[in-house]
């Protein structure tokens, strides 16, 4: 019987758009952002932000000196909010649902500069924040840990006191939900963009 249910944030709960990040970044100054940036897993000063290897302000410091500029917070912000597209608020009313007989927690790859704003009230048109959603955000940066490393998903099963096969698992990426099998998750793998509620409640309804 499925009684949590955990859901990535990019590419599940708000679309991602890689190409529109990378044009961010390059406006910048950023002459290799094409090939820094990826949809699932950062590489370099990218990847130590969501690590939590280095602080929001360290790492505004160093894509400065990658763009030969100095840069801002609210610069560095806007950037990184190029991956984002606008965020559904059927799929965020569809998750309030869900809270009413499940706990929903969000476990994610990201860092400060995304959360500023998805734990803010300019996030959904409902001015209501992320985690006005779940009942806990598990986040890369303040975990020192990444998906698929089983380190974060062993927090937050800790944390949380959850079991894995009572648990459904949400995510976009194969890596992801590959070693959330391996762990006992109950999994969905929705492509970027897809409107997923028919499907979880198809899973919730056969699984109950």
């Amino acid at each position: 019987m499925i009684k949590n249910i955990v859901f990535d944030f990019g590419g599940v709960i708000v679309d991602i758009d890689r190409d529109k990040a990378v044009q961010a970044f390059s406006k910048l100054g950023l002459a290799d952002a094409d090939t820094r940036l990826d949809k699932y897993h950062q590489t370099g000063i990218f990847q130590e932000l969501e690590e939590g290897k280095l602080s929001a302000d360290e790492f505004r410091k160093q894509l400065g000196d990658l763009c030969n500029r100095p840069l801002t917070m609210e610069e560095t912000k806007q950037a990184w909010l190029g991956f984002f597209n606008e965020v559904n608020q059927n799929k965020l009313d569809y998750i309030l649902e869900l809270r009413k007989s499940y706990h929903v927690y969000i476990l994610s790859n990201t860092n400060p500069f995304v959360m500023s704003w998805a734990c803010s009230t300019d996030f959904s048109s409902r001015k209501k924040p992320l985690n006005d959603y779940c009942d806990k955000l598990y986040l890369s940066y303040q975990i020192s840990h990444t998906k698929p490393e089983p380190e974060i998903f062993d927090y937050m099963v800790n944390d949380c006191n959850i079991i894995p096969s009572e648990t459904l698992f949400v995510d976009d990426s194969a890596s992801n939900i590959q070693i959330g099998k391996a762990l006992g998750f109950e999994t969905l793998q929705p492509e970027n963009g897809e409107d997923w509620r028919e499907k979880i409640t198809a899973i919730l309804k056969n699984e109950n």
